[in-house]
């Protein structure tokens, strides 16, 4: 994967399939949208690798005005984004132009996907080291202004900053982030699919000596073994085919900070090895470069698979498990949470009410009752998922139960299988079958992709495409 995360922003159709298509099998997530004016909510709700803009939308057709106002507006919001301009119109004034107004790099149509793929690349690891930096600027908050870490001998309730919940479960979790924040202990994080793993991993470095390095998240899920090491430890220039310029890995990237390792469940036994000899020896060796460097990380991993079976199976090594999981935490279903769905809930309706300038105040309480009965398969991010969606189609200034629509209600099936309710879509049928199996293995992707016949990846790319 050459990127978790992109944007494009293009205001025509045919060029945002294009780089979807391109992308589909490079980067995890590819957010895409047809107008500009999408870039504000967009870069304030997710963190972006890399931006694609381009430059001429409605106005000026060839002059790249627009776009140049558009970059100062994403550089203003976010200023470590990293944005690449596209255009038709390329000519090495406005090039010289986009640079100025704090563009990475520019892409002219019709690219070369080796040439784009190169710039995506680049622009990732720029992103990285800008955030390293910036964490490391003497303007940066200092200590006394950033969340303390808690000392382990407190055992008081309540929720940590940027963590809701009230309910008996998630207080053991405060608990065991209090004690273990402070230290440099490797944690394994255990819990179904969507229960917000990476959001606890990211509340262990927020609370830990480490607050002022770089969070690095990495989901090994979706590494492909070819690129495993390369994604890791970095490779030198020529390592291989498309190896054009040297390459940070992410173990480097995270340096002095914590790096965050989702789906290490689903490593195979070559990648445990690799992964442990870093461990073991506290240094890696880039591919191509057999000069070992030494790193300095706080890991943290997490997964939804039964890990401590697979280690009786013989799949996980019993010895990379001792390595990672000096302190287990396990993070209970949403099922389990209680009145946590209605706090969850309340804060997901705010936050899209605001970012889709609706004017949704709450819910009724036969919404209230639905939800606190549902049993949320998909956990947290179904939950998010369904408050956005009804605070799109509410008509009303409250969420009704007739606008909340779960990914697996008995009654949206009628015949034998669960999967069809008399429609021949292919669409609604793929989409039936993928919550269907979502629901049975209780949103464990690995077991629902099986039972589907898909790849891992291709079972991400469907829950992105039909939003469950």
């Amino acid at each position: 994967m050459i990127a978790r995360s992109v944007l494009v922003v293009d205001d025509n159709e045919d060029i945002l399939t294009a780089i979807r298509l391109l992308l589909r099998s490079e980067v995890e997530t590819v957010h895409t949208a047809t107008s500009p004016s999408a870039l504000p909510t967009l870069l304030r709700e997710t963190r972006y690798d890399c931006v694609l803009l381009d430059m001429n939308f409605s106005r000026d057709a060839s002059s790249g005005r627009e776009g140049l106002q558009w970059l100062e507006n994403a550089k203003r919001i976010d200023p470590d984004a990293v944005i690449v301009m596209i255009t038709g119109y390329g000519d090495v004034d406005l090039a010289v132009r986009a640079m100025k107004h704090g563009a990475a790099d520019f892409i002219t149509k019709p690219w070369s996907n080796e040439r784009l793929l190169a710039s995506i690349e680049a622009a990732t690891q720029l992103r990285l080291t800008r955030e390293s930096s910036r964490a490391a600027e003497p303007s940066a908050p200092p200590p006394s202004e950033a969340p303390p870490a808690v000392p382990a001998e407190r055992g008081d309730a309540g929720a940590l900053p940027g963590l809701i919940g009230t309910s008996d479960a998630m207080q053991a979790v405060y608990a065991t982030i209090r004690k273990v924040a402070p230290t440099d202990a490797n944690v394994l994080i255990l819990g179904e699919n969507g229960t917000g793993k990476e959001v606890i991993a990211k509340a262990i470095h927020d609370h830990s000596k480490r607050i002022e390095g770089p969070f690095v998240p990495v989901d090994l899920g979706a590494v492909p073994s070819s690129l495993f090491e390369s994604e890791l430890f970095g490779h030198a220039k020529g390592a291989f085919t498309g190896a054009s310029a040297d390459r940070v890995g992410r173990f480097e990237s995270a340096a002095k900070g914590t790096l965050f390792l989702d789906e290490i469940g689903n490593t195979e036994p070559t990648e445990q090895a690799k992964l442990l000899a870093a461990l073991q020896r506290r240094e890696i060796v880039r591919v191509g470069d057999p000069a070992p460097r030494p790193i300095d990380v706080r890991l943290v991993s997490a997964t939804n698979e039964p890990v401590h079976e697979r280690v009786a199976q013989g799949s996980f090594r019993q010895d990379l498990l001792y390595r990672i999981n000096t302190v287990e935490l396990f993070l209970p279903p949403l099922r389990e949470r209680g009145g946590d769905i209605d706090l969850l809930a309340d804060h997901f309706l705010a936050r899209y009410a605001a970012a889709y300038g609706r004017e949704v105040t709450g819910f009724t309480d036969a919404a209230r009752r639905q939800m606190r009965t549902y049993a949320w398969p998909g956990n947290v991010r179904e939950l998010q998922n369904t408050i956005e969606r009804a605070v799109v189609l509410t008509d009303g200034h409250e969420v009704d139960e007739a606008d909340l629509r779960f990914s697996a209600t008995p009654a949206a099936t009628d015949d034998a299988s669960g999967i069809g309710s008399g429609t021949l879509d292919l669409e609604e049928i793929e989409r039936a079958a993928v919550r269907r199996a979502l629901s049975k293995h209780g949103g464990n992707i690995t077991h629902a992709a099986e039972e589907l016949g898909l790849t891992r990846k291709s079972l991400y790319r469907r829950i992105e495409k039909y939003g469950l």
